[in-house]
């Protein structure tokens, strides 16, 4: 089948390449624009566009996806199909395009955690499962008819990074079936069910900062929703009154009522650091200090005595 594949990150790289492995015509990609980057002010380029670049497959970067110019070649084409993986929203005179229509993978089930950040949410929110979905697009964000779905385990000692490999991979199997199904007219798409919607909006900073005064499952599950990027942070302050940021990004429950001791307040073992929450007391084993490399808590505690953490 001739497909137009749209995406930019490395999730979207091993369905694409999957495609071509399947022996798909992919006769073009669409990704985001270069952007200018680092001290140094280079050009960035995305992941797909490096792809395709590599496997000589055109590539098209409209500034505006309802420009002319760009649609004109876009219909050129002559694509049967578009696939769509972590881009942005098309315009119906995109979307409408292709005789066999446009489907989108979402890392998530739908209709739970529509949005940009469905794993991250996920995990925050303390889902034990996951998974994806393919769906035809239409004039609402990640609200069209399912054509199928996969779902995979979340499991305790996972976090944003693993599932995301899980799911890139898993993604990848989605696109493959979905598309040998479109291409045998075997799809029958059914409605998104009505009441199972859970927002997933972008990460801000404010979703990354702990707030010791919360649950402690609700803090282990932020951390691992953000590990190992973008990473929930705190400040603390040391026994030397030194002050600094650190990102956290591994931590266990402990089960231990903190009674009366107040949120952000911490013990300090031989090789261990836990700091009290809101209800119990959560042990923190891998953090990074700001200016500092990534290490595991007895490394830290090395050169630092933590005096207590807050907000």
């Amino acid at each position: 089948m001739k497909i137009v594949f749209f995406g930019t990150p490395e999730f979207a790289i091993p369905s694409l390449d999957r495609l071509i492995a399947d022996g798909h015509e992919v006769a073009a990609v669409v990704t985001m624009p270069d952007k200018i980057a680092g001290r140094g002010h280079k050009l960035i380029q995305s992941d797909v566009k490096k792809y395709a670049l590599e496997h000589d497959i055109p590539v098209l970067q409209p500034e505006k996806l309802r420009d002319p110019e760009f649609l004109d070649r876009l219909r050129a084409l002559g694509a049967e199909l578009f696939v769509v993986i972590a881009f942005r929203m098309l315009p119906e005179v995109v979307w409408a395009m292709p005789p066999r229509g446009t489907f989108n993978l979402h890392a998530a089930l739908l209709p739970k955690f529509r949005g940009a950040a469905p794993i991250n949410r996920a995990i925050m929110a303390g889902e034990t499962e996951t998974g994806v979905t393919t769906f035809f697009l239409n004039h609402e964000i990640d609200m069209g008819s399912i054509i199928d779905q996969r779902s995979i385990p979340i499991l305790p000692e996972d976090n944003v990074g693993t599932v995301y490999d899980k799911l890139m991979a898993l993604g990848a199997d989605m696109v493959s079936e979905t598309v040998s199904s479109l291409e045998a007219g075997t799809v029958t798409p059914r409605p998104q069910p009505e009441g199972e919607f859970i927002p997933a909006p972008k990460i801000f900073k404010e979703d990354c900062q702990i707030h010791w005064s919360d649950p402690a499952e609700k803090i282990h599950n932020q951390v691992r929703g953000l590990s190992p990027y973008p990473a929930a942070f705190s400040s603390l302050t040391d026994i030397q009154d030194r002050h600094m940021d650190v990102k956290i990004f591994r931590t266990a429950l402990t089960g231990i009522p903190v009674e009366d001791t107040a949120p952000g307040s911490v013990r300090v073992g031989r090789d261990s650091l836990s700091v009290a929450c809101g209800d119990s007391w959560i042990e923190i084993l891998e953090l990074q200090p700001a200016g500092k490399k990534r290490m595991d808590i007895r490394a830290f505690l090395l050169g630092y005595h933590p005096l207590t953490f807050h907000e």
